[in-house]
């Protein structure tokens, strides 16, 4: 809010002018103790200053406050700021004053009443209250709107539901900057259709060199909020091949986040590493870097990850959620609960924060107060298949069955037949006896379409285990392993081949898949279950030695014991994270 003036002498300076000063060199402490001081001046003696000067020192001072993020104490100071800007232009002129013996051009420089407004709509949106913001900015006139002031009237709208007024406010911004790459994205966010969006930037692409990557760039973003990720991948790898655009640390997130929604989490996983490698400061999508190493089980990584992310900033969601990942897989819910609400205190908007803490109500028994997590993910991330996961494992986990089967055909038809939506469907199609052909349907369709999809290969199996086709389940399961390995698919082939009396083999699988996943409970138990089963057999083979040799039963307790408290402290040591 402080305008630029020619510089006085100081000696001929007033003492307002002296705070203008210290303002625009960002002096803003001084800025507050000085004009701290003058306003209780002008308080005890209305005639020292003259209303323009009472005005300047109220916004400074405001402005201080907004420094030091004193929101609210910012806000009154700018609506009182404003109220004696309307009392000035009712003056036709300004008074004498004994704090100003000369006036100066600089004593009639005052701060624009546009940019107070601004400010006063930026506190209220760091209050939460985005109403008031919406009033103090919707009281501009349209002609005298900043960029800035559009693109925050267009956020906010969108945040309100207001798709409409949002559309015209990004509109207006990339009128007056055809580059606002963020506008661009905010308006095929609301589903304005590419082709309109790049028209509104071809004057500018073909007037300036080297900007002709902006209308493929346009196009893949399209599709990204279309949800066509196929189309999207592509398109960005196309961007991402060319050598101006080569290891763009923006495109690398996309595409990781691509991956991620496409369910193809080994590439995901592989593009945030190398966004990490380029920028080591990156926070922006390792909140969903940090939750895909969880669900491999590599929490030390995780906990790696996040002591990181809190070096570079405690005031983003991502350290948050990325810490809350690693309690969640722990199985600590009710941290994981605070962490998620601390990130969605610092960020409403993140999906992934909404994600967690929805999870963690749910593990906690909660599923109603989840699913209002889940439902606000959605409407922030229609494209997200995830979101609709939780909501539908949340009406499954309340025996919802029919409100599941809504809400999964619903997404079928929404984002098309995909391996995931097919997968989804047949997920819940599972929970009834009556639809158990029609999941084997999906769950064919969807291996067809990618036989290496883990989710599909899972539920296949479950349907196979159902119908105790061990076999057909251990093909399925060693094909689904010849390309990938993953801790859960190494865990179902043991129980698959323990059924088929495979035992060594067995051992084996639960061995692999400890050693993707240490922290995985079932794998561990289908251990210690095998030993418990041979047991039987080493105690009848030392009972005869023991009678043989004349002393017995203490040595059988003896190892017994040894055995179990090995086992015990594997245990612990397995579930202490």
């Amino acid at each position: 809010c402080v305008p630029s003036a020619p510089r006085l002498p100081v000696a001929s300076m007033s003492v307002v002018e002296h705070v203008r000063e210290m303002a625009s060199a960002g002096l803003h402490s001084n800025v507050r103790l000085l004009s701290g001081l003058l306003l209780t001046m002008s308080g005890n003696n209305p005639e020292l200053f003259s209303p323009s000067q009472k005005y300047q020192l109220l916004v400074y001072h405001a402005d201080s406050l907004f420094h030091d993020k004193e929101y609210r104490n910012a806000v009154s100071k700018y609506t009182m700021a404003l109220q004696q800007k309307k009392a000035l232009s009712k003056t036709s002129k300004v008074r004498p004053s004994t704090g100003n013996a000369t006036s100066t051009p600089q004593s009639q420089c005052l701060p624009s009443e546009i940019e107070v407004k601004y400010k006063m709509a930026e506190c209220y949106t760091m209050l939460k209250q985005d109403k008031d913001a919406i009033a103090i900015l919707d009281g501009i006139p349209s002609r005298q709107r900043t960029p800035k002031i559009n693109m925050m009237l267009a956020n906010l709208y969108k945040k309100a539901g207001q798709e409409r007024s949002s559309v015209t406010s990004y509109k207006e911004v990339l009128r007056q900057c055809p580059l606002a790459l963020d506008a661009i994205l905010g308006l095929l966010s609301l589903s304005v259709k590419g082709a309109e969006v790049a028209s509104m930037t071809i004057n500018i692409i073909q007037s300036i060199p080297n900007l002709d990557w902006l209308s493929v760039w346009i196009k893949a973003y399209a599709f990204v909020h279309t949800g066509d990720n196929t189309r999207a991948i592509n398109t960005i790898c196309s961007l991402e091949k060319k050598s101006l655009l080569r290891d763009n640390v923006d495109l690398l997130g996309s595409l990781a986040d691509l991956y991620f929604r496409a369910g193809d989490n080994k590439n995901s996983i592989l593009k945030f590493e190398q966004a990490q490698m380029l920028d080591p400061y990156l926070i922006k999508g390792m909140d969903v870097y940090g939750y895909l190493l969880a669900r491999e089980g590599r929490l030390e990584d995780v906990e790696n990850l996040g002591c990181r992310l809190f070096n570079i900033s405690d005031q983003h969601a991502e350290p948050w959620v990325v810490s809350g990942c690693h309690s969640f897989y722990s199985k600590r819910y009710s941290r994981a609960l605070y962490l998620g609400a601390k990130a969605i205190q610092l960020n409403s908007n993140s999906v992934q924060a909404l994600l967690l803490k929805g999870a963690a109500l749910r593990n906690m028994g909660r599923v109603q107060e989840a699913i209002i997590h889940f439902r606000e993910a959605i409407r922030l991330a229609p494209c997200r298949l995830d979101c609709y996961e939780g909501l539908i494992e949340c009406y499954l986990a309340s025996n919802s069955i029919r409100e599941a089967m809504v809400m999964a055909n619903n997404v079928y038809k929404t984002l098309g037949a995909n391996a995931q939506t097919l997968t989804l469907l047949a997920t819940v199609c599972l929970e009834d006896p009556v639809t158990q052909e029609k999941a084997k349907t999906l769950l064919d369709k969807a291996l067809t379409q990618r036989p290496d999809y883990i989710k599909a290969v899972v539920k296949k199996a479950e349907l196979l285990s159902r119908e105790q086709k061990y076999e057909d389940g251990i093909d399925l399961l060693r094909n689904a392993l010849a390309n990938q390995s993953d801790c859960v698919l190494h865990r179902i082939l043991g129980d698959f081949l323990v059924a088929v009396n495979e035992y060594q083999e067995a051992m084996d699988q639960y061995s692999i898949a400890l050693s993707l996943d240490p922290n995985d409970q079932k794998s561990l138990e289908g251990m210690q279950k095998m030993e418990k089963e041979e047991s039987p057999t080493d105690a009848t083979q030392e009972e005869d030695v023991d009678d043989m040799e004349g002393s017995g039963e203490e040595g059988d307790l003896e190892g017994s014991d040894s055995e179990a408290a090995q086992w015990a402290d594997q245990e612990q040591w397995f579930g202490m994270q």
